[in-house]
């Protein structure tokens, strides 16, 4: 990835904590952020000379107790060494709906620029954007969800997710 993407990448970063921090520290909230749940991922994955390191903040308004929408940044670094790097960043919308307390429906557009460099000169260097339509249903108790997601726009011979289906857990505080 060129270093300005990074330096984008990493400010948008940069800008999601600072509004995560900045909300907390006041404590009188207005009505506004009395809505505003905060969440998100994290992952690291090493093993048999890869890596696979992940954040991916979220932030959503709660309309009411059924219905929210929200807005999250991803950023993944990949390498297989002696294969390939890739960087993929990009943003998300999401919408739950909680029909009963229980259980929750989401839709999640997702958007992500993937940047993949080979090391071997047989495999041609990638750059894409990837599109990815998320529907989901879940097990809800109080912040956290469990459940499962399907891709509706998933490609087996273009796409970087393998599976349409993917399990999925959401905490937001």
């Amino acid at each position: 990835m060129k270093n300005y993407d990074q330096k984008k990448v990493f400010s948008l970063i940069a800008i999601f904590v600072f509004m995560l921090g900045f909300s907390q520290v006041s404590p009188q909230k207005s009505e506004f952020w009395k809505k505003v749940q905060f969440g998100g991922g994290l992952g690291l994955g090493f093993g048999n000379n890869a890596t696979n390191i992940s954040v991916a903040p979220n932030a959503i308004y709660n309309f009411n107790e059924k219905v929210a929408l929200g807005l999250g940044l991803q950023y993944s670094y990949i390498r297989q060494k002696d294969f390939y790097t890739s960087h993929l960043y990009g943003g998300s919308i999401i919408g739950l709906v909680n029909p009963i307390r229980e259980i929750q429906l989401s839709a999640e557009l997702e958007e992500l620029r993937v940047n993949t460099d080979f090391d071997n000169a047989s495999f041609t260097s990638d750059d894409y954007w990837n599109t990815a339509l998320f529907l989901g249903a879940g097990y809800r108790t109080n912040n956290a969800t469990i459940g499962i997601r399907y891709n509706v726009l998933h490609k087996d011979d273009n796409n970087i997710y393998t599976t349409a289906f993917m399990p999925f857990v959401r905490i937001y505080f």
